[in-house]
């Protein structure tokens, strides 16, 4: 097992403290862990859909409709992510 030494500012240093004081993590270094266990899962799957995007069959052209339907689309999600007050 390799040894590192980070240095990182007081703001991610309390978070980090806080994220190990929450139970779910033992050390800084599980939690560091965890993340880039996180980030080579995340990469790994963005390939699998990037490569299934390649391989889907010869790229369409957008339309207004396309696009329009993604703005309705978008409008919606973040109309349902807004806190009511």
């Amino acid at each position: 097992m390799t040894q590192l030494s980070i240095t990182l500012p007081d703001e991610l240093t309390q978070f980090l403290q806080s994220q190990i004081a929450t139970g779910n993590y033992a050390t800084p270094s599980d939690y560091i862990q965890t993340l880039i266990q996180q980030d080579q899962a995340r990469r790994a799957h963005l390939e699998t859909l990037v490569l299934e995007g390649i391989n889907s069959g010869p790229a369409t052209p957008m339309t207004s409709d396309d696009w329009a339907t993604i703005r309705t689309a978008v409008n919606q999600n973040l109309s349902q992510d807004t806190p009511n007050d």
